[in-house]
């Protein structure tokens, strides 16, 4: 599994546990319960 840098300036956080999208700051404090999604990169035509 790859590290992510705790304060991803994009994309969204989300618990694990419930599936709620959380704040960044609570994703910092609970790296092992949140999960930071990556925004998916436009395809070229």
């Amino acid at each position: 599994m790859a590290k992510e840098s705790k304060s991803s300036s994009s994309g969204k956080a989300r618990s694990a546990i419930t599936g709620r999208y959380v704040s960044k700051a609570t994703a910092a404090r609970h790296p092992k319960t949140t999960v930071v999604e990556k925004p998916s990169k436009p395809k070229k035509k």
